[in-house]
């Protein structure tokens, strides 16, 4: 029997596989992967169709079930060699069909595991053993006390664990971004007004039959200007992208006026799908429609292609620029000097947040990061809460003069070149 798991629920069986494969879905989405019941159904299916007789055939039949983005692929690779590797799973599967399974004994060589990872699968472990990993447990309940939130807020993204994961994206959902406000065109009533509004004093004059002529004051509206947000979503930068994109779905559902675009080998805008309020749901939709997740970087190119089809549309009326990129270009920096300077020139600041600058050793040595480094108005780390409570600081205010905090920068680019 190849094509299906057996129906009998005696317990002779020690499980079933289908259970088996639920505790494993659970576990990838545990470590992060956005494993849902319709995948795990698909996943079943799958495993039905093309049978457990060859341990690769069952492999990719997962696979092609609950992976649908690059970045994805190390998590159920790890996870698929330490999970399927139970002594107690296999034995129930040998029980049920497949004592010719081949198995392997050890997990690719070279490979540390996830904390996420290992997280997930010793909760999942103990769901599996049941009652024989029965033991007496003492729980303390100390979520978000005042300590627990002072860690995560310094703690690197790349460092947490899967449920300090889902505790900093509740708090990315809270997260708030002021930016400050600029006049425009356009004028609006007011008691405190520095000019005066022709219109309305002379409607005003006209209801008092001329006796009595009011002054109307008007002033000018305030605005926050346009945010414009492109993120690199290489190989280099995977480890931040899924906390990057809870920001910046975030910031696209707390104030109108934002657009993302996502980059590695080629953009892609993904604006429409990050405006959805489900957060899982804007994600899954953003994964779809990028298609070079953890690849190569052309970052030339794609800021080339921005500045030639979308500067126009979106970088009017004072715009904000977020670059979010480690400046590690594939085509080493070539081209990106002239786009990076007309990126500037078009819209009224740039700040560059780059994760490499957690570093202490941190220093401008890479061709992309010198074409970059000349053009922008702040350069700031992006790795953990902290770095983003910092970004709000620095946008809540207008610097006094354009540029101002890069000089330590090219100072330190002079002495390294």
């Amino acid at each position: 029997m190849t094509g299906s798991a057996p129906q009998d629920d005696s317990p002779r069986d020690g499980g079933k596989l289908v259970a088996n494969i639920m505790h494993f879905a659970r576990a990838l989405r545990m470590a992060g992967l956005p494993v849902g019941p319709g995948k795990v159904l698909d996943a079943i299916a799958a495993v039905q169709t093309v049978g457990i007789g060859q341990r690769e055939d069952f492999y990719w039949a997962l696979h092609a079930a609950l992976v649908n983005r690059q970045d994805q692929r190390d998590i159920f690779d790890q996870a698929f060699h330490v999970f399927w590797r139970n002594p107690r799973i296999l034995e129930r599967m040998m029980q049920m069909v497949l004592p010719q399974m081949q198995v392997e004994q050890q997990t690719p060589e070279g490979e540390e595991m996830n904390r996420r990872l290992a997280e997930a699968l010793m909760q999942g472990q103990e769901a599996l053993l049941g009652d024989d990993a029965e033991e007496d447990r003492i729980e303390i309940d100390a979520a978000f006390t005042t300590s627990d939130k002072e860690l995560l807020q310094s703690m690197d993204f790349e460092k947490m664990s899967g449920s300090e994961m889902r505790d900093a994206e509740r708090m990315l959902q809270r997260l708030v971004l002021p930016i400050a406000e600029l006049p425009t065109r356009r004028f609006a009533p007011s008691s405190t007004g520095n000019r005066v509004d022709l219109r309305a004093t002379m409607r005003g004059a006209l209801r008092s039959g001329g006796d009595i002529i009011p002054l109307a004051l008007k002033k000018r509206r305030m605005r926050p200007p346009p945010l414009v947000i492109l993120c690199d979503v290489s190989g280099s930068m995977s480890r931040y992208s899924r906390m990057l994109l809870h920001f910046m779905h975030a910031l696209t559902n707390d104030r109108d006026r934002v657009h993302t675009f996502l980059f590695g080998t080629r953009l892609t805008n993904v604006t429409r799908h990050l405006r959805r309020r489900d957060v899982d749901e804007a994600l899954e939709r953003v994964g779809t429609a990028v298609g070079d997740w953890s690849g190569g970087t052309r970052i030339g190119a794609c800021l080339e292609e921005f500045n030639r089809l979308w500067s126009r549309r979106v970088l009017g009326q004072g715009a904000v620029v977020l670059l979010i990129t480690d400046g590690l270009d594939r085509d080493a920096g070539e081209g990106l000097s002239g786009v990076i300077e007309r990126l500037r020139k078009s819209c009224r600041r740039l700040i560059w947040l780059n994760p490499l600058l957690r570093f202490d050793g941190f220093a401008p040595k890479s061709l992309g990061v010198r074409a970059i480094l000349p053009h922008v108005d702040e350069f700031r780390s992006v790795h953990n809460l902290d770095s983003l409570a910092q970004l709000a600081a620095i946008l809540s205010h207008a610097p006094a003069r354009r540029g101002e905090s890069m000089a330590p920068w090219l100072r330190k680019m002079e002495e390294v070149a």
